[in-house]
């Protein structure tokens, strides 16, 4: 498989989808309130709150309402962006006094060694915001592997994961090479959606996964060592 670049899931791709569901997402979830009310008044609580208001259309919503709301989403896990904003933010305190660390399996360090080495790029992207992204690959068991990725898109900066636009939108930002873009992850619907936008793609299903090991269309691995992947070497492939 001859790449330019590889864009790869976080959860249950790089990095245990129990991690996210079973620490990241109940830590945020019991800390919503509490952020909102010390934070008040601050550019940080200014734009959570402008954002939920737009995300709702309900320009008239207060700080209680708009911390209900943020607390609805989670509990629903409801990809929207303002709770992965504040999300992000609330991780961050996590990750700088200790109490977080960013999951990553054992060959994720060495397979983005192996493909920065031979000259292919490396892009994260997830519904967690850039900031949380970033986070998480700096403060990980193995150390801060972010000197490894090359950028990190989102919900912000590309788009929904499940629609094809974003994969186009990320190929604009990356010099228009669709053909020579590898997607990995583990969800079937955004495989799908990178499919249709002209990428390559492949799923990955981990031994411990619940879901099975069929994902329909896409050739399936087990772990990022099992990707052969080459760099393109006959100029831009798009």
């Amino acid at each position: 498989m001859s790449v330019h670049a590889v864009v790869l899931d976080i959860e249950g791709t790089t990095g245990s989808l129990s991690h996210v569901r079973d620490v990241l997402f109940p830590y945020a979830r019991k800390r919503i309130g509490a952020w909102m009310r010390e934070r008040r008044g601050t550019e940080d609580w200014h734009r959570v709150v402008r954002s939920v208001r737009a995300h709702t259309t309900e320009p008239g919503l207060d700080e209680e309402a708009v911390a209900e709301r943020l607390e609805q989403w989670a509990d629903a896990d409801v990809k929207a962006a303002p709770l992965k904003d504040l999300q992000g933010m609330v991780w961050a305190s996590g990750y700088a006094s200790g109490e977080l660390y960013g999951h990553v399996y054992p060959e994720v360090p060495r397979a983005l060694e192996r493909w920065k080495a031979q000259g292919i790029a490396r892009y994260i992207y997830s519904s967690g915001s850039e900031a949380a992204q970033r986070d998480w690959f700096r403060h990980t068991e193995f150390g801060d592997l972010s000197g490894l990725l090359d950028g990190y898109f989102d919900l912000v900066s590309a788009g929904p994961k499940g629609e094809a636009r974003s994969y186009r939108a990320i190929s604009g930002l990356l010099g228009g090479r669709c053909s020579s873009t590898l997607f990995v992850s583990d969800v079937g619907e955004e495989l799908d959606a990178a499919a249709a936008a002209g990428w390559q793609t492949v799923a990955v299903r981990r031994r411990d996964d619940a879901r099975g090991a069929a994902v329909p269309g896409h050739p399936l691995v087990s772990s990022l060592d099992a990707l052969g992947l080459t760099p393109v070497t006959d100029g831009i492939n798009r």
